[in-house]
């Protein structure tokens, strides 16, 4: 029913391209309004309340605005999203999420599913206008150094927050794992936090590393988020590494690049 009711609200085939186009470069601008507008807004919101009421509002406001563009871009009818197997997370603490990276969307998939999710961003998005305040709001860490990060990320993770992370440390094209850095092992050991992997696949290449951002893929995006193993803390960061990474490449294993399952 679901499927037929979605299948209805797309155009007839003759203005399926300029529906596409409109809607995808529309979504583009609309996710950078939002984006924009919030941190414009979360910028004296930060110097005014408690930080960890801040913190809390800006985790939250992040969450269900990202949730929000999903859900708008579900109902024009060019993406599907199964994120289903995320729902359970939204209650843990403590926990270091690690993802696949196949997409740049996939921080917004995870995070609109986590009330209490922290992020590492890159030092140069700290003080940029679109993401700056929110990032700042949000309490989420900025990786200036790795020695730095571990010691953020652990206090996060002892705070009880969920810490994302991205172990192959950049993004990847389609299912093919790349080698998983270690930063988020020794983050794990200090803080004694276990490690919950996360898989997510996608129907075809998107937003992939040297993947253009103007560049309309075919509709409808189908992404699917499933819950992988989950690990202990490490006694040892190397085979530690090592196993998980392996693990990873065994479950998206004899898949076509993004294809779920």
């Amino acid at each position: 029913m679901l499927t037929e009711r979605r299948a209805s609200q797309r155009p007839p085939s003759w203005l399926s391209l300029p529906y596409e186009c409109l809607v995808y470069y529309g979504g583009l601008l609309l996710f950078a309004t939002m984006c924009l507008t919030w941190s414009l807004v979360a910028v004296p919101l930060g110097l005014l309340l408690p930080k960890r009421t801040g913190v809390k509002l800006g985790r939250l406001a992040i969450m269900f605005g990202f949730r929000a563009y999903l859900h708008f871009l579900e109902l024009s009818g060019i993406i599907k999203c199964d994120l289903s197997a995320l729902d359970g997370l939204d209650r843990e603490r403590s926990l270091i999420i690690a993802a696949n990276h196949p997409s740049l969307i996939d921080v917004v998939l995870i995070v609109s599913r986590l009330p209490n999710a922290v992020c590492i961003i890159k030092a140069n998005l700290w003080n940029q206008l679109i993401f700056g305040g929110s990032a700042r709001l949000a309490g989420y860490i900025r990786n200036i150094s790795q020695a730095r990060l571990i010691v953020d990320a652990t206090q996060e993770l002892q705070a009880g927050s969920d810490l994302l992370v991205f172990p192959e440390g950049t993004r990847t094209i389609g299912n093919a794992v790349q080698p998983f850095k270690g930063g988020f092992a020794l983050i794990a050991k200090r803080a004694q936090a276990p490690v919950q992997i996360v898989l997510i696949e996608i129907n075809q290449l998107f937003l992939c590393k040297g993947c253009s951002l103007l560049k309309k893929p075919d509709f409808p995006l189908v992404f699917q988020a499933r819950l992988g193993e989950r690990f202990l803390p490490p006694v040892e960061i190397r085979p530690y590494v090592s196993r998980m990474e392996q693990y990873c490449r065994d479950q998206l294993a004899g898949n076509d690049p993004g294809v779920p399952r």
